[in-house]
């Protein structure tokens, strides 16, 4: 696996955003409750078994409450784990702690469960050419921590953003062309001289009729759309290396195997990010304050909130 990293400017401001939302003028319950010399120790548990992502971000959420809290990561970012392992251990100033938990633990969770489902879509494509990779249907906002759970999960990255290349897509070529698919080659070919050389062009097709136009006009990748698997099948053979070819539309754990059989270079999987459960990681917080008091927080629906 390649080298994991988080820029950690856009990390900060989603962390600060983030406690800004969930404790604007503090936590009150902890300030009311708990000692403010008491300390607390925090394991973050994994409750089922899955690829953790968002080490680095638990711990930054607690150093941003505190600096002086310790935190101990005890998987990396990518690696798989079961059931009953710890994954990250804080310790330091109770109130410090329970401030922290919930987005250190909202934010853990989502992540390890965006690379979890990648790594299974990973799984099943082992021995193809076809690279799983997400789609700009990320939650708002998160984009930089969804897109670096993918590659925590074995995935590939596609555009970051509609700065970053050039994809046009079916209502864009239907104004363009005016519903004349004699103009498809033409005016790609002229737009695509606008380009500087570095921008990627990548076009998307939903009939076998388009495919020839697009190439003609010298574009990058061609995403083949809502294509039946022997339409995709066809659609490489037509395409014959003359541009990447990227599998869209109706890809699932049931089909993507299937998919990846037809030869295609790509399959986009928007489903990574977009409908994913919080995985079940939990944070056991033993506070000691001259006498232990257990506290726990998991998952949406547990009686923490």
């Amino acid at each position: 696996m390649t080298e994991l990293s988080l820029p950690a400017a856009p990390v900060r401001d989603i962390l600060e955003r983030a406690f800004a939302e969930d404790a604007p003028s503090g936590d009150i319950t902890s300030q009311l409750l708990i000692p403010v010399e008491a300390h607390a120790t925090a394991v973050l548990n994994a409750r089922v078994p899955g690829v953790f992502s968002g080490g680095t971000v638990f711990r930054d959420a607690m150093l941003l409450i505190d600096p002086q809290t310790s935190v101990e990561l005890l998987v990396q970012d990518g690696g798989t784990f079961d059931a009953g392992t710890h994954l990250a251990r804080a310790s330091g100033s109770a109130r410090s702690v329970l401030l922290a938990e919930r987005v250190a633990l909202n934010l853990v969770q989502r992540m390890s469960a965006i690379a979890t489902k990648t790594a299974e879509f990973v799984r099943l494509v082992e021995g193809t050419t076809a690279r799983i990779t997400d789609t700009r249907k990320t939650t708002p906002g998160l984009r930089v921590l969804e897109r670096y759970a993918v590659r925590c999960g074995g995935g590939a990255n596609h555009r970051y953003s509609l700065s970053d290349a050039v994809l046009a897509k079916d209502n864009h070529l239907a104004v363009m062309t005016g519903g004349d698919p004699a103009k498809l080659t033409c005016l790609l070919a002229a737009a695509k001289a606008q380009l500087g050389h570095t921008t990627h062009f990548e076009v998307e097709v939903d009939s076998a009729e388009q495919i020839e136009p697009v190439l003609a006009a010298g574009v990058d990748t061609i995403m083949l759309d809502n294509f039946t698997l022997a339409g995709l099948r066809e659609g490489v053979q037509q395409v014959a290396g003359r541009a990447t070819v990227e599998a869209s539309g109706n890809v699932n754990l049931e089909t993507v195997a299937a998919i990846a059989a037809t030869g295609v270079d790509v399959i986009s999987i928007g489903g990574l990010t977009h409908s994913v459960a919080a995985l079940d990681l939990g944070l056991d917080v033993e506070l000691v304050a001259g006498h232990a008091l257990p506290v726990a927080a998991g998952v949406a629906g547990s009686a923490r909130g």
